[in-house]
């Protein structure tokens, strides 16, 4: 057996990744083309500048796309270039030349591999950082991310500290039926209500109105009532609304405390959360499993050429993105965990894998 890396190794790993470059140069230019027709009417209507469109948004939206969707482009990538040398006869030729199949999927798995841990690095330290400008001209220009949490939130802000609020209006950053109540060994120590809570801005503070305050020690209580009062309660007026595209930008480290935060209050949008750090954790696995898949589709020389290559493989990619979408859709609304909402379409596409290379041309 041949040492890695051979010449044929080489050249393989140098077609993957002038391929890989290839089609994201093209498909790049064609995402911008689709991206700005679909809101440039927002940009236009709210003033953004050519030079905050290209480069706060479109110099960062282009990484933060390409991370998001590598496998595909790894995908394609190898579907491409392994037809174009299976057409020319190239694979025939170095299988015939005493090269083993097995042996010809090393510099393949080496390749995808590199890219899926690049990519992996690339999602959860380097690319949320540099999102902090898109994501503010987004807020800017394009969307308002906010959105009000529920009615009814009941909410744990630190252990044995939990808040209630009947509603929560983010235009006036005002909450309604406000109660706090502390507890410690399962007892009641502490309860604070008042029919309106508002956020002041300029003190950070909250601001009661007409509210009611008790203290229980043993079977002593205390208490007091007041017309207004602007106090620090433990929590701020973020805990009540959420920035829908947040974990944007969150690297690794803030993702996961984030994650921890929003269990201890019992918030229901968590799943969201733990599908983004698992789909980033997935990157080397998914390349991996695209890059056999693409191998296995494309070493063999057919009549149509590249054309039926591309198109059995793009049905393909769009299989394992609707795959994506259903399984994540059952993480946050049914029975399905976020790790396994993750891992079922790779576990299904493991298999298909497996057999796909069992039937290739040896």
């Amino acid at each position: 057996m041949k040492k890695f890396p051979s010449i044929i190794d080489r050249y393989i790993i140098r077609q993957f990744l002038s391929t890989f470059f290839f089609a994201i140069a093209l498909l790049s230019v064609i995402i911008v083309i689709v991206d700005l027709s679909e809101k440039i009417d927002d940009f236009l209507t709210r003033g953004a500048s050519v030079h905050a469109i290209i480069f706060d948004y479109y110099f960062n939206f282009l990484p933060f796309f390409i991370t998001q969707y590598s496998y595909l482009f790894i995908f394609i990538a190898v579907v491409f270039f392994t037809s174009r040398l299976a057409s020319r006869t190239e694979i025939i030729a170095m299988l015939n030349g005493g090269i083993n199949f097995w042996r010809l999927l090393i510099p393949y798995v080496v390749t995808g591999l590199l890219l899926g841990v690049l990519f992996l690095v690339l999602s959860n330290f380097i690319i949320p950082k540099s999102n902090y400008k898109m994501r503010e001209f987004e807020k800017m220009y394009y969307r308002n991310p906010f959105q009000n949490r529920e009615v009814n939130i009941h909410m744990q802000i630190s252990p044995g500290t939990f808040i209630y609020v009947e509603n929560y209006k983010v235009n006036t950053q005002t909450g309604y039926k406000f109660t706090l109540e502390k507890f410690q060994d399962n007892k009641q120590v502490y309860k604070l209500t008042a029919p309106s809570i508002q956020w002041i801005d300029s003190l950070e503070m909250w601001r009661l109105r007409s509210y009611f305050e008790r203290s229980f020690d043993g079977i002593h209580e205390t208490y007091r009532q007041g017309a207004v009062i602007d106090t620090t309660l433990g929590f701020t007026n973020t805990e009540f609304h959420i920035d829908t595209e947040d974990r944007k930008i969150m690297n690794y480290w803030e993702l996961n405390e984030f994650i921890e935060k929003e269990k201890l209050k019992g918030a229901t949008n968590v799943e969201t959360y733990e599908i983004e750090k698992y789909q980033r954790m997935m990157y080397p696995l998914t390349s991996l499993i695209l890059t056999l898949m693409g191998i296995s589709l494309s070493n063999r020389k057919t009549r149509g050429g590249i054309g039926i290559h591309l198109a059995v493989g793009l049905a393909l990619a769009a299989i394992y993105i609707l795959l994506m979408q259903f399984a994540s859709m059952f993480s946050r609304i049914g029975g399905l965990t976020p790790l396994m909402g993750v891992m079922v379409p790779n576990l299904v596409f493991i298999i298909l894998v497996v057999f796909l290379l069992y039937i290739a041309q040896k």
